[in-house]
């Protein structure tokens, strides 16, 4: 079974594939405000190498709220692969989420799924969204 999560604290993002037996993670860090290139990341994790995007049997992210625009840009990134090769998303919680990275979420994600009997129908995307443990505030613009 092929495994692909992605975890971002803000400032760092790390990437995972469990790859049968094997666990390949690649790290990256950047500035708060700027995503890494996602398609970079697959690459140095080996993608079009080892594996392919299509061969991923389940797709996970941590729902982590130490980043609210790091969390929604990478749900909508996996959820956007996962719609488009039809698998299952898995959308990580865990008390301490924001101190685990994507090899972590990865194997939650891979036991979750295990412990449904593999029914990927319990994980649609579009039911894959993040979560939030208090309610978020906006701010107005022009008022």
């Amino acid at each position: 079974m092929k495994v692909l999560a992605i975890q971002s604290s803000g400032d760092q993002t790390s990437i995972c594939l469990i790859h049968n037996d094997d666990l390949l993670t690649f790290s990256q860090k950047h500035q708060r405000k700027k995503r890494p290139d996602w398609n970079n990341m697959l690459i140095n994790l080996g993608l079009n190498k080892l594996f392919n995007i299509d061969e991923i049997c389940l797709f996970a992210f941590a729902n982590s709220s130490s980043s609210y625009t790091a969390t929604r840009s990478i749900a909508t990134y996996m959820k956007g692969l996962a719609v488009a090769l039809k698998k299952p998303l898995i959308a990580v919680s865990s008390d301490d989420i924001d101190e685990l990275y994507a090899d972590s979420i990865a194997k939650l994600a891979l036991l979750e799924y295990e412990n449904s009997g593999l029914n990927s129908e319990m994980f649609n995307p579009k039911n894959a969204n993040p979560i939030y443990s208090q309610e978020l505030q906006y701010k107005k613009v022009n008022e």
